[in-house]
């Protein structure tokens, strides 16, 4: 049975966002291995404290709730990302945390430069067309090739539909955040 590291008990910050998962131990001296939820996972690297949860309900942890883990070093490695924890010295406190659930709050994402947006901040908001006709919200974000496609979830006689909006300056003339609003 794995060791499990000493971990301290902590409260979600409102504005946390789940950025990945703990794999696996990588190597021997207490390494894990991350699988980012993005394929740049700057926050994940950026943030010197990660917020931890089980992973789904009724998966085996050594801990509940969430807990902070304070990160001393993490890295890319080839398609994921390498760690090691304040606390995780050795393989055994490593395998301890797999299937973990990672955390950070929004506040310690890098900076967005003009016209770049997290896809986090982009769902949920309304979408309206140039005349101010809604068109939905956007309930998700699809990698599809060269851009990325906003999808819009509305409702129409009473039954749920989805349409698709590719996320390029061709079709969408304004996100305003502040507003909580796309103008397409």
């Amino acid at each position: 049975m794995p060791q499990p590291p000493i971990l301290e008990s902590a409260e979600l910050p409102a504005d946390a966002v789940e950025v990945g998962r703990i794999a696996d131990a990588w190597g021997v001296k207490g390494w894990f291995k991350v699988l980012p939820y993005s394929s740049d996972p700057e926050a994940l690297l950026a943030s010197k404290t990660w917020f931890l949860q089980p992973a789904e309900k009724g998966a085996r942890s050594f801990f509940a709730g969430t807990v902070l883990l304070p990160i001393r070093q993490a890295r890319m490695h080839s398609d994921s990302v390498v760690a090691w924890a304040h606390g995780v010295d050795d393989r055994d406190a490593a395998e301890a945390l797999r299937g973990a659930r990672i955390f950070v709050p929004r506040e310690s994402f890098p900076a967005t430069d003009d016209g770049e947006y997290y896809w986090v901040d982009l769902i949920g908001l309304a979408v309206v067309n140039r005349e101010g006709v809604p068109l939905g919200s956007v309930r998700e974000l699809l990698p599809t090739g060269p851009q990325t496609t906003l999808v819009l979830a509305y409702e129409q006689d009473g039954k749920a539909h989805e349409r698709m909006i590719p996320f390029v300056s061709a079709f969408v003339d304004k996100v305003d955040l502040a507003a909580r609003c796309i103008t397409v």
